[in-house]
């Protein structure tokens, strides 16, 4: 993690406008193209919802943008960003799983069954305390075109939101709604912009991006 100096930043003119806002975050949604990775997981007997969680986590970590974090005036850069996501329990409460990230997706896929399993002995929505996190949420029964997540105003919060949906075959593609939302001051269109693109690279090469 590093601290950025925001006297020398470019971005201290938007950080200081955007920071000031009653409600400073963005939300984008586009549809992805899933066709590659949902067959490449049917044949390979691989989950959907891991492999997803593993490209988009590791999509979100190749965006400088994503990993920076609003502490009081000061702006932090982590490392690396985990995701924590809603996993619906029995009783169909969500409960949130947090996994730390893992570059290669068996480790991962190995550290998010393990979390997973935790989760249902001891679920809950308890505050984690930390900020180097990306928030998570598959919503498998909609095909949405929009969505707003809670934000904490005071302080700030300005860990990423990001969600899908129920993915729908359109001709010969399967396409899935994919939202972003973050905080202005750090994140801006061409950012959002990058993440899409590097998803879609992932998506599009299962078989490489899987094989790690």
């Amino acid at each position: 993690m590093k601290y950025i100096d925001i006297d020398q930043w470019k971005r201290k003119k938007h950080f200081e406008f955007f920071s000031a806002m009653d409600y400073p975050h963005f939300s984008l949604c586009a549809d992805v193209d899933v066709g590659a990775v949902r067959e490449y997981v049917k044949k390979d007997g691989l989950s959907f919802f891991k492999a997803i969680l593993y490209m988009v986590t590791s999509a979100a970590n190749a965006v400088p943008e994503l990993r920076q974090r609003i502490r009081g005036k000061q702006v932090v850069e982590h490392d690396a960003v985990h995701p924590s996501f809603t996993m619906l329990m029995a009783n169909e409460v969500f409960s949130y799983c947090l996994v730390e990230y893992a570059a290669g997706y068996h480790e991962f896929a190995k550290r998010t069954a393990s979390a997973m399993d935790d989760t249902v002995k001891n679920p809950g929505i308890d505050d984690p305390g930390r900020d180097d996190l990306l928030y998570v949420t598959s919503i498998p029964w909609v095909s949405f075109t929009n969505i707003t997540h809670p934000i904490h105003m005071h302080p700030a919060d300005s860990v990423p939101r990001i969600s899908w949906g129920k993915f729908q075959k359109r001709g010969e593609k399967i396409w899935m709604p994919l939202s972003l939302q973050a905080h202005h001051a750090l994140v801006d269109g061409l950012h959002s912009g990058r993440f899409y693109k590097l998803l879609q690279d992932k998506l599009n090469k299962p078989d490489e991006v899987l094989a790690g």
